[in-house]
This record gives C-alpha cells, sequence and structure tokens, in this order.
C-alpha cells in the first residue's frame, strides 16, 4: 500500500509539470515563435526550491503553513485519482465528496494567506478567489452528480476505471455536456485563459497569481507545484471520459492515458492562443453555463433512467 502511494505521488510529480510545458510550447508555435524547452516548468521548480522564503513582519502562522497545507491537499487528492491503468490507492464509495472537500479546503487555506498579509491586491484577488469558487464549485459537483448516476457509482475510480468505461454509443449527448462543462471548470479552477492570465503582470486584473505576490522561495515553489498537480488532476478525470478506450494491456492504456493528456495540455494552448481574457464581470457567465451544461447532462441521464 506505501508503495502505491510513493509510486502515484511519484508518477504525477514527475509528469505533471510536462504538461505546462506543452502548453507554453503551444502558445509559442501559434504566435510564431520558438518558445521554452517542455522542460522549463521543471527548471523553474528547481530555481525555487533552491532560494529562501522572505516572511513579512505582519504575517501570522497562516501564511507560513498555507503553501505546504495546499500542496499536501494536492497530493492526498492524487491518492483517490487513477491516472489511466495506474489506479487509485485509495477508493472507496463517495470519495468524489472528500476530493472536493480538500480542493476546497486548499482554496480556503490560500485565500487565508492572501488575507492575512493584509495587502489591498491581495485581498482583492482573494475576493475574486472565492465568489467565482461558489459558481465553478457547484457547476462541478452538477458534473460529478451526471456521471455517478451515468456510471451508477459513487467512487472515482468505479467512474473512470477499467471495468465498466462509459460508453459514448450509449451516453453520448449526457457526456458530451459533462465534459464541456467540466473542461470550462478546468480552466476557471486552474485560473486559464478565458478566466485568468497565469503570465499577466497586471495586479488589478488577476485572480489566482496577485494571492501569490508575496510568497517566495521554497513557499511560491510549493504553491506552483500545487497548481501544477492540481491541472494534472482535473485533466486526469476528463481523459478517460473522453477516451474511454481500455485494452488488456497496460502499457497500451498507459500510452493512451499520456497521449489524451498530452493532446488535452494542447487543446488548452490552443484555447489560450485563439481568445483573449473575458472581462471579469463576464467570468461568472462563462460559469454559470458550465452549470447549465451540467444540469441538463443531468435531466438527459434522468430522463434516459426513466426511459
Amino acid at each position: 500500500m506505501i508503495l502505491m502511494i510513493l509510486f502515484h505521488w511519484f508518477f504525477v510529480g514527475l509528469t505533471a509539470p510536462f504538461l505546462i510545458g506543452v502548453i507554453a510550447r503551444v502558445k509559442a508555435l501559434v504566435s510564431g515563435k520558438v518558445g521554452p524547452s517542455l522542460f522549463q516548468p521543471y527548471f523553474d521548480l528547481i530555481k525555487l526550491f533552491s532560494k529562501q522564503c522572505v516572511y513579512s513582519h505582519g504575517v501570522t502562522w497562516v501564511f507560513r503553513i498555507s503553501p505546504a497545507v495546499t500542496l499536501a491537499a494536492m497530493l492526498i487528492v492524487c491518492l483517490l485519482v487513477p491516472f489511466g491503468s495506474l489506479k487509485a490507492p485509495v477508493q472507496f464509495s463517495g470519495d468524489i465528496l472528500l476530493i472536493v472537500a480538500v480542493l476546497s479546503l486548499s482554496r480556503f487555506f490560500m485565500i487565508a494567506a492572501a488575507l492575512d498579509t493584509g495587502f489591498s491586491l491581495e485581498g482583492l484577488g482573494a475576493s475574486r478567489e472565492a465568489f467565482f469558487a461558489c459558481l465553478s464549485e457547484v457547476a462541478l459537483f452538477m458534473c460529478l452528480i451526471a456521471l455517478t448516476l451515468l456510471a451508477r457509482r459513487m467512487s472515482l475510480s468505479g467512474m473512470l476505471g477499467a471495468d465498466s468505461p462509459l460508453s459514448w454509443n450509449l451516453l453520448g449527448p449526457a457526456l458530451l455536456m459533462v465534459v464541456a462543462s467540466l473542461f470550462i471548470v478546468m480552466l476557471a479552477e486552474n485560473c486559464r485563459i478565458p478566466v485568468d492570465d497565469p503570465d499577466t503582470h497586471l495586479e488589478l486584473t488577476m485572480i489566482h497569481e496577485v494571492m501569490l505576490l508575496e510568497h517566495s522561495g521554497v513557499d511560491l515553489a510549493y504553491m506552483y507545484y500545487a497548481a501544477i498537480i492540481k491541472f494534472f488532476i482535473f485533466g486526469a478525470i476528463l481523459v478517460p471520459i473522453i477516451l474511454p478506450v481500455q485494452t488488456i494491456f497496460p502499457f497500451i492504456n498507459t500510452l493512451i492515458f499520456a497521449g489524451g493528456m498530452i493532446g488535452l495540455a494542447a487543446l488548452v494552448g490552443l484555447v489560450e492562443s485563439s481568445m483573449a481574457r473575458i472581462r471579469l464581470n463576464r467570468v461568472r457567465n462563462l460559469l454559470l453555463i458550465a452549470f447549465a451544461l451540467a444540469f441538463f447532462g443531468l435531466i438527459v441521464t434522468l430522463w434516459r433512467g426513466a426511459l
């Protein structure tokens, strides 16, 4: 059991930063540039881990423990999510509720740390993060409810497992709406364009990045690594739904999962290259669209069950 957990963490920690490199490279290629190396996120993490933290005199223990709690929360969620043929080390009925709860816990400490600094811009970002989270979490819950009814299981491993993959031939309309909703939620939860721009330097328009302005050194590395793992987690939920291909060969299943994750990262890069960030007062409309898609996916699922 311990070896499974360690290998699960090793797999995520080793492969997750590569997806961020794929996104950056795709964005650069679309704009006609060479772009950074695919391994640039690894170099950034190594550089941050080699630096010391600097704390303001006004911060409390909340600010100091927030990065570690945020990263630990992402690592806990990793244990509940299967990655292709790599089964989740921890799985039980109702684990989807624990996943959402732990993700909310990490957001709570991130917001609390931003407010603890007393910096007005970080407080502004924390307020935006809390408001948009209220909308994205409702859409995420609706997607998970629809998936629960489609797969007839309350465990994420049961929904995405190899024993009973979701079939597009039978559940196509409902799955299409759920996938579209999950994709929007993934962009919002990971602060990607069109919701937020991770590369912006305009404090008044940032959401997630502005809450990290006071973090430095190892603490910033923890927060950066947690954001990378969070993107990998949402991708690991989406890819098995989009590509429910299972064979008797675990190696082939792993290749399919890896190709799907790289393709999803490339798609995010194309989305960020083809559209601008929307205005903040319209982000709620986008998240309401995600909720509506998940809700109608649930309605279609219930209608099929009634038949």
